[in-house]
């Protein structure tokens, strides 16, 4: 599960979405091609992207589906600067922790 999310969170990212997931980011580029709304559109594909690492690798929907809904709050709460990159990522791990620790109860 950790090297499902540091592959998608490095180099399967890619320095679009890298960018362009975060709302203040976007603004920043100003790119009159990418509506304000582009992050979300960019936070989703990204966040599909944590989804199905982790259902590749527990076999497991419910939790793609929470890996997907926990990886958009962790990733927007650093986007607006309530947390810094190192937090985002121990969250990010605790997270893997937790699928570890409650998959042999999920059926």
């Amino acid at each position: 599960l950790a090297a499902g999310h540091v592959l998608m969170d490095f180099p399967l990212q890619g320095e679009f979405l890298a960018h362009c997931k975060s709302r203040r980011h976007l603004m920043q580029l100003g790119d009159p091609a990418l509506p304000p709304s582009s992050w979300i559109v960019c936070m989703v594909f990204h966040c599909l992207l944590h989804g199905a690492a982790v259902w590749v690798v527990t076999g497991c929907v419910l939790l793609a589906c929470i890996e997907f809904v926990l990886h958009a709050l962790i990733d927007i709460l650093k986007a607006e600067g309530f947390t810094s990159f190192n937090q985002d990522q121990c969250l990010h791990l605790a997270c893997k922790v937790a699928y570890v620790t409650i998959a042999p109860f999920i059926d």
